[in-house]
């Protein structure tokens, strides 16, 4: 079984490249309002990411965290970028796992001087237990670029804000050392990201970022160094090991509790009735479409099974947004033609599964693992005369 996309943002092109190294067969979805992903797989591992690049700032990592949430319905949504270090002992390189996302700009202005009022997000507790498995494990590393040496992975608070930090003695420096002097690494998209998971059911949302520079001063230099998509491809790396980690717990454990997992019927369903036994539909609250077709007499059962195949891939391609809507419907209805009711004449029915064959290989012209499908059953029907 496939499971639905797990979604991936990022804030600058040298982050999403990074993402986008690890991704094999990738097609394009564009959102209705222009918001463009890259939906590929992970290997062979039946991991699937969708990708998109949101461009900086807490407002637009929110807006377009929603907008995906709602085409892609994820299990879980990773930002994955590049940030400043806080605290001299994180090194350039080492990936950090936002434990906690605080909103640092929150506050009040009195005569005394101004006041924190933060917001603060936690990473759920399965995908921090993952994360810290993976860096014990540290199979994760061999994601990592030829020839790179592994890095530390730190867990700790981020504090995301509106400024670009690159100065340790300023009035802003301070603020935010003395304020949140916890955070480890700060960064300026992960409030929005976390806000909007939270507003999503609580949507789990982890952080990952790669060291890029100090926040003191010194980022024109690290830049210079080429620091900026050498943490990115660390941050990538442990993100795409983690996307696989929690795709693999969604197939040994289907459904996590209080989200949509639960009660959505992802496959289908077959019942086969024997003698004069009859089939009906017996389930509690059933999410999504029913249908009920008798299998038909005329067609031969490996045909059918071959349809079957094909509309399942369907169905998981259309829920990772990798098929538009109206290509679907359009190839339901060639479908349940071809598993429909016989036409009155054997000949008639024979034509009539041809013509709705071909029909439906022109509609997925776009998508020629489908296509070829389509194309396979067309040989096994012909060879069935």
């Amino acid at each position: 079984m496939k499971h639905r996309p797990i979604v991936v943002l990022t804030a600058l092109n040298l982050e999403y490249r990074a993402v986008r190294e690890h991704l094999r067969d990738v097609t394009e979805y564009r959102h209705p309002m222009g918001t463009l992903f890259e939906v590929g797989r992970l290997g062979r591992t039946g991991c699937t990411v969708a990708l998109s690049l949101v461009g900086k700032g807490n407002h637009h990592s929110a807006v377009l965290a929603e907008r995906a949430m709602a085409a892609f319905d994820p299990p879980a949504v990773l930002f994955v970028g590049v940030a400043g270090a806080l605290w001299p002992d994180v090194n350039l390189g080492d990936v950090v796992v936002a434990s906690h996302v605080y909103a640092y700009h929150g506050g009040t202005s009195q005569d005394d001087g101004f006041k924190a009022r933060p917001r603060v997000w936690e990473i759920p507790h399965e995908y921090d237990q993952l994360a810290h498995h993976l860096d014990r494990t540290s199979a994760w590393s061999r994601r990592l670029p030829p020839g790179e040496p592994q890095p530390r992975v730190r867990f700790g608070p981020v504090a995301a804000g509106e400024v670009v930090q690159d100065s340790a003695t300023s009035a802003h420096a301070a603020w935010v050392r003395s304020t949140y002097n916890d955070a480890i690494a700060i960064e300026m998209e992960a409030a929005g990201l976390a806000q909007a998971a939270h507003l999503n059911r609580s949507l789990p949302a982890v952080v990952v970022r790669g060291i890029s520079d100090r926040a003191d001063g010194t980022k024109a230099s690290t830049d210079g160094a080429n620091w900026q998509p050498r943490a990115a491809a660390h941050a990538a790396a442990f993100a795409m090991a983690l996307a696989e980690e929690i795709t693999r717990r969604q197939k040994l454990q289907p459904g996590i509790p209080g989200r949509k997992d639960d009660t959505t019927m992802t496959r289908t369903v077959r019942n086969t009735a024997k003698g004069n036994a009859q089939v009906g539909v017996q389930a509690g609250v059933v999410h999504g479409g029913i249908s009920i077709v008798q299998p038909r007499p005329d067609v031969p059962s490996a045909l059918l099974a071959q349809v079957a195949q094909l509309r399942e891939e369907l169905v998981e391609m259309r829920a990772a947004g990798q098929v538009d809507s109206d290509t679907f419907q359009a190839a339901e209805r060639e479908l349940d033609t071809i598993t429909g009711a016989p036409s009155p004449s054997g000949e008639q029915s024979r034509n009539q599964t041809f013509i709705a064959l071909k029909r439906l290989r022109g509609l997925l012209l776009d998508w020629t693992e489908l296509a070829a499908k389509v194309t396979a059953i067309i040989a096994t029907l012909k060879g069935m005369s």
